[in-house]
């Protein structure tokens, strides 16, 4: 009788990434001729991304080029919440934060395309702020991570511990 392999969902950003994207912005925001004298940064704030500019144009600017940053770096952008430019006082800003995790509601949303088109014996379990899926075939298993890539969510997912 063969043993069952399982995979688990995960929506994970790797801080030391989004760190070293940030810091990549920052180099090139202070090099870059369009930003001198501008008054322009890019920082960490707590635990979300502030980004300060003299102009609105300019604040989203700098998203645009914290946003390349980070897909070079592999990060998916649905993992990053930005809000809206926003006046304060004289300067523009912009506040983006980093979401992890999957949510119950959306875990759901997951685990019924598994069971709506997966394949046959695929089990799901949802476990906190994961989805753990379950079969007897590798390849079954195969299939729900193409069909979960495919589904393209509005939030980003990685699989993780696969055996």
């Amino acid at each position: 009788m063969a043993s069952e392999s399982s995979f688990d969902v995960v929506s994970k950003v790797d801080r030391q990434e989004v760190d070293n994207a940030l810091g990549q912005a920052a180099r090139e925001i202070s090099q870059r001729f369009d930003f001198k004298n501008t008054d322009s940064t890019i920082k960490w704030s707590g635990d979300a991304i502030e980004m300060v500019s003299n102009g609105e144009e300019r604040v989203k600017a700098i998203w645009d080029v914290f946003q390349t940053k980070l897909i070079k770096r592999g990060i998916n952008l649905k993992a990053v919440d930005a809000s809206e430019p926003r006046l304060s006082g004289k300067q523009w800003h912009i506040t983006a934060t980093t979401s992890e995790g999957i949510s119950q509601e959306n875990a759901k949303k997951i685990s019924k395309l598994v069971r709506d088109e997966g394949p046959k014996g695929v089990k799901c379990q949802i476990q906190g702020d994961e989805l753990r899926i379950s079969s007897k075939k590798r390849d079954d298993l195969q299939e729900v991570q193409r069909m979960i890539k495919a589904a393209d969510y509005d939030f980003a997912v990685q699989f993780t511990n696969y055996r």
